[in-house]
């Protein structure tokens, strides 16, 4: 599963992603400087490996990760083809999840396509297009359906009515991912595979300056204001100083952002949100060959899980043994929290939760 980075060209988007991935892609003052989309993978921070490797002393520490794509900016029009958006239109279907990213400062050095600065504006720009793409992709389905429709066809009739339901709700500006529908319905919207159903993050992309009373800044909560309204979260963010700590070592970087009153890079929040934006919980394993956090969708039951690991455990799947990594740390070793009691034995309904360290048990 993929988060793609969007926006109007220059809002910072691949100096967003440079930082991310490290790729270096081009980041050029210029509209449409990218228009075939980067992928990276990024390693999703998570302090909890650490800890269980000071515990167990393994042969190596194995992260999480997440796949972000750069998409190049999207304009005015571009449903409609304007600046190659049909192709850049074409590649935020292939993603999963979104992460918007909104100019939020002032540098006359820098061009904005409408000239001003206006999150919502541009914010607003952005949804409308993706709105505008759903719309022409309902009507290529209901065009396709009518006519099988015509014979009497009570099913095709009804899917004809969940369309017109959708296409009346876009038409009012109202994304799909807010619309409620009876859950017999969802298969239908799942497989337009709307732009406008995929969650979305958004970035406000703010000034060195801003970045410690991001709140004080009216184009950020204009933004954010905005983002609630869709039921989004939003998080403001320098790409600038996260493109410029995204080479130093980890001493460097931290004594940087200790000094500017950071406790961490911005980009670190932004991994670990988009995560969450994929519907992604982590379990982790933790013995002398490895510590390793394991990517599950959230409501995984333990053989699925079992099964990520390899299909030998999900086919063969007996009992998933969990202590919660809360009550592991406190008690310092893995020993010491099985003599504590603290250790769960969970059959095939257990649904796992994040941050449980578990041994699954199995025979094939």
């Amino acid at each position: 599963m993929q988060v793609g980075i969007i926006g109007l060209p220059n809002v910072g988007k691949s100096t967003l992603f440079n930082a991310l991935t490290k790729v270096g892609v081009s980041a050029e003052n210029y509209p449409f400087c990218t228009i075939e989309p980067n992928v990276g993978v990024v390693e999703v921070p998570d302090y909890r490996l650490q800890i269980l490797a000071d515990m167990e002393h393994p042969l190596k520490i194995i992260p999480a990760t997440v796949e972000f794509v750069d998409i190049a900016g999207l304009v005015r029009g571009a449903s409609k083809g304007e600046g190659l958006g049909n192709k850049f239109l074409s590649h935020i279907k292939n993603v999963d999840a979104i992460i918007h990213v909104v100019r939020c400062f002032e540098d006359e050095n820098i061009i904005h396509v409408d000239n001003t600065i206006d999150p919502v504006r541009d914010a607003e720009t952005i949804n409308m297009e993706l709105i505008f793409a759903d719309l022409e992709t309902i009507e290529k389905r209901s065009e396709r359906i009518k006519k099988i429709a015509r014979s009497g066809d009570k099913a095709c009739m009804h899917q004809i009515d969940i369309l017109n339901r959708l296409t009346d709700e876009l038409e009012k500006g109202k994304p799909a991912r807010k619309l409620d529908f009876d859950d017999s319905d969802k298969e239908l919207i799942k497989s337009l595979d709307l732009l406008t159903s995929k969650p979305i993050l958004y970035v406000a992309n703010i000034n060195e300056d801003e970045l410690l009373d991001a709140n004080d800044n009216t184009f950020v909560n204009a933004l954010r204001e905005y983002a609630q309204k869709d039921g989004s979260d939003l998080i403001p963010i320098c790409a600038k100083i996260e493109a410029e700590i995204a080479d130093m070592d980890d001493n460097e970087k931290m004594s940087f952002l200790n000094e500017i009153g950071v406790h961490e890079p911005g980009v670190n929040i932004l991994i670990r949100k988009a995560y969450e934006l994929l519907g992604y919980i982590t379990f982790l394993t933790a013995g002398p060959k490895e510590v390793r956090a394991w990517t599950i969708i959230k409501g995984t039951k333990a053989p699925q899980a079992a099964g990520k690991i390899h299909s030998d455990f999900e086919r063969g799947f007996i009992r998933a043994e969990i202590i919660s990594f809360e009550d592991l740390k406190r008690e310092g070793s893995q020993l010491k929290a099985r003599e504590m009691g603290l250790l769960r034995s969970e059959g095939k309904s257990y649904v796992m939760n994040d941050g449980d360290v578990v041994v699954f048990r199995f025979n094939v």
